[in-house]
């Protein structure tokens, strides 16, 4: 189990935070929904607050999040460090806040330079991690999507949810839950949600059709082609699809287009623990995605193997051929279980 935050302790970042005068927002490299609507979401409170604020991030923002979340707030690491070079002189940053990672080699080797350059840093985050992480960031494992917990921050902060935050978190929360699916969703967090509900700042239907319902044909395509190939071991325990680069190219389908596949294993009778296989661009790497309905905690399997995650979804990156590594991480799977 993970370690919630206390009132007192998240009063305390926001007391750093709101110090600061010039803030850099950055998250992992390929940011996923939760660690980009973070940035959004906070960026617009601190930008209301009379704060200069920039999300930068490693590389530019992938078009599914650049089409439906507004990214003029947004610049690559290559794009800021450019405007660096026609001031001569990069500007001082006062505090630089890492979203939805406590890890510095997730965000990329120039946010890492950024890193050392700032003044301060913190991680807002909701992975599991290490007692020392836990002490000094501002890290909440009980939290269900670091959305979530950016919420709370906010509402600390005294800024009211326009609907540009509201837009922000709700995606944030939304995708990282599976559409509140999985188990470390809690009041708090449909209370959250609740609130960003009121007033009419946001309008779930149009949400969802932006994240899920504007797919072409070639989604569909692939999905059917994926799902056919599914397998399950002897017992039933244990479901898994694979994904090699050539239907990605073969179907012009993003790896990002692919992330949530791994969830309609989930309806599968008798299974504990469902896993993907996706080939990764980069030779001879494979990232293994795994979820479970919170019987069986997936992030010891992923630390196994050299990853880690939640619960209930973790990942890792393994070095082999695609049919290798799946026998190798099936074998590691059951003998957990």
């Amino acid at each position: 189990m993970g370690e919630q935050l206390s009132h007192l302790a998240l009063k305390g970042f926001v007391k750093l935070i709101l110090a600061a005068k010039r803030v850099v927002i950055t998250t992992h490299i390929n940011p996923d929904a939760d660690g980009v609507g973070s940035q959004l979401a906070l960026a617009h409170a601190l930008l209301s607050l009379g704060k200069e604020v920039t999300c930068v991030n490693e590389a530019e923002m992938g078009r599914r999040w650049g089409r439906f979340l507004p990214n003029k707030l947004f610049l690559s690491s290559e794009e800021f460090l450019k405007q660096k070079n026609r001031k001569a002189k990069l500007p001082k940053i006062d505090l630089m806040i890492v979203m939805d990672t406590h890890t510095p080699e997730r965000i990329g080797s120039n946010m890492q330079m950024l890193l050392q350059k700032s003044e301060r840093f913190i991680f807002i985050d909701h992975h599991p991690c290490s007692r020392y992480s836990r002490a000094i960031h501002c890290i909440d494992s009980e939290a269900a999507a670091t959305g979530e917990l950016v919420g709370r921050l906010i509402s600390l902060m005294g800024v009211p949810f326009s609907p540009e935050i509201a837009r922000a978190l709700y995606t944030a929360i939304v995708v990282d839950t599976s559409s509140f699916r999985y188990p470390t969703v809690s009041a708090a967090t449909h209370h959250l949600v609740a609130t960003l509900l009121e007033d009419k700042k946001i309008n779930p239907s149009e949400v969802y059709s932006h994240l899920y319902g504007a797919k072409a044909i070639s989604h569909l395509q692939i999905l059917g082609e994926v799902l056919r190939e599914a397998q399950v071991n002897g017992d039933h325990t244990i479901a898994w699809i694979s994904i090699p680069r050539r239907l990605l190219k073969r179907f012009r389908v993003s790896e990002e287009d692919t992330n949530p596949f791994i969830n309609h294993l989930l309806n599968v009778d008798r299974v504990k623990v469902v896993m993907m296989f996706r080939e990764s661009a980069k030779a001879g790497q494979v990232k293994v995605s795994f979820r479970s309905n919170g019987s069986v905690d997936v992030s010891e399997i992923a630390k196994t193997l050299g990853g880690g995650g939640h619960n209930h979804s973790a990942a890792v990156i393994l070095t082999g051929r695609m049919s290798e590594v799946i026998v190798r991480t099936v074998a590691v799977a059951e003998l957990l279980l």
